[in-house]
């Protein structure tokens, strides 16, 4: 029998997927996987009503259709204060997953090589994998999640062809400063490198922290590919509606790519999402104030257990030091948290490439009772194991 591609025995399937499968089967309040458990705005979900019994069944443009995309160049536009041209600057994907995949295929040939910070989303090293690119490491520091300069600075002198930027992060909950993105971007000019940025959590920052959205850099937008969705801003993540921003010799590029990954995202949903980016800026406001809250609730629980952990500038996950429980590995800590706690959280060694095994992430997206729920059985780890 002939062999499968060997690229794929250097990673494993999603262990994020993995760990809600677990949680599922032992009952477990699932803190894992971060998708909410309450419903997008009402606006989406009249529009999505309207959207079923409409005629817009069949494919629509590859690369998104047509009003989609001019109300995503205007709600982009609002908030980054760009032009954004919706003829020649945005190739509609699959959910920020295919993304990612759409931008390092575009960016890299085979061969190149690909700097990831670590922790990373973990999707981030088999896109780059899967390309037929090679992932280079710089660490984010523990308990900040800041990179030191010098580190990074080797790591472009290897000469990558791009450069993977979350933010903010997942899983770290890290919100990079202007300073820091103005440092890689003149170590991507010096290199000529692209710079792959990862947006999905643009409105979910806490103050004082503030998002710089990477493209509106001086000099910056010509080498950027911004990927983003609509997943966690309208808590729509089953509906799988992201993109690719770039300049319009980048994404004609990109289109191709994303043609023959996916063909297209679902047209009627390209239809109903509209409700949501014409929203208006209460929305945004009040999204952060509800996440401020949630934040607040679960964080609470953890101080009240004393746990170490690292307060979230932005996203909804929280990295959480559990090197206190005497646990061999984080994923022995994971599976034991699901079976005998019943909540589930993610081994934060599925992020690192670093030998790291003494964190869970855990992410907040969820009901004030959902939260209460796991905080009270997370509680009796105040008495150890």
């Amino acid at each position: 029998m002939p062999a499968t591609a060997s690229r794929l025995s250097v990673f494993t399937e999603s262990v994020i997927r993995g760990t809600t499968r677990m949680a599922t089967q032992y009952g477990a309040v699932n803190l894992s996987q971060g998708f909410p458990d309450f419903d997008p705005p009402q606006e989406l979900l009249t529009a999505l009503a309207a959207a079923a019994r409409g005629s817009n069944h069949q494919y629509a443009v590859t690369y998104g259709a047509a009003n989609f995309r001019e109300a995503l160049a205007a709600k982009i536009s609002r908030f980054t204060g760009l032009n954004v041209n919706a003829e020649t600057e945005l190739v509609v994907t699959c959910g920020s997953t295919e993304a990612m995949m759409v931008a390092m295929m575009t960016a890299c040939n085979p061969g190149d090589k690909v700097i990831v910070f670590s922790p990373f989303y973990e999707n981030y090293a088999a896109d780059a994998i899967l390309s037929g690119a090679i992932p280079i490491y710089v660490p984010l520091h523990a308990p900040t999640f800041d990179f030191d300069p010098d580190e990074l600075a080797r790591a472009f002198a290897q000469k990558p062809k791009a450069i993977v930027i979350c933010n903010p992060g997942n899983p770290t909950g890290k919100v990079f400063t202007r300073a820091e993105l103005l440092t890689i971007l003149r170590l991507a000019e010096a290199h000529d490198a692209f710079v792959i940025t990862d947006e999905p959590y643009e409105h979910i920052v806490y103050a004082p922290h503030e998002h710089v959205y990477f493209s509106t850099l001086p000099g910056a937008f010509e080498r950027t590919i911004t990927c983003n969705s609509l997943s966690k801003t309208y808590s729509i993540t089953g509906w799988r509606l992201g993109y690719c921003h770039g300049a319009p010799h980048v994404i004609a590029q990109a289109r191709k790519v994303h043609d023959f990954l996916t063909v297209g995202a679902a047209a009627p949903l390209q239809d109903a999402a509209i409700a949501g980016l014409e929203l208006p800026d209460s929305y945004y406001t009040g999204l952060t104030e509800l996440y401020t809250k949630k934040r607040e609730l679960f964080l609470g629980y953890l101080q009240q257990i004393g746990l170490p952990y690292t307060e979230p500038q932005g996203a909804y996950y929280v990295m959480v030091d559990i090197a206190s429980l005497g646990f061999t590995t984080d994923t022995e800590a994971s599976e034991w948290l699901i079976k005998d706690i019943g909540v589930a959280g993610v081994a934060g060694s599925s992020f690192f490439r670093e030998s790291v095994q003494n964190f869970i992430r855990f992410h907040f997206a969820k009901r004030d009772e959902t939260l209460h729920a796991a905080g009270e059985r997370l509680l009796r780890l105040r008495s150890g194991r």
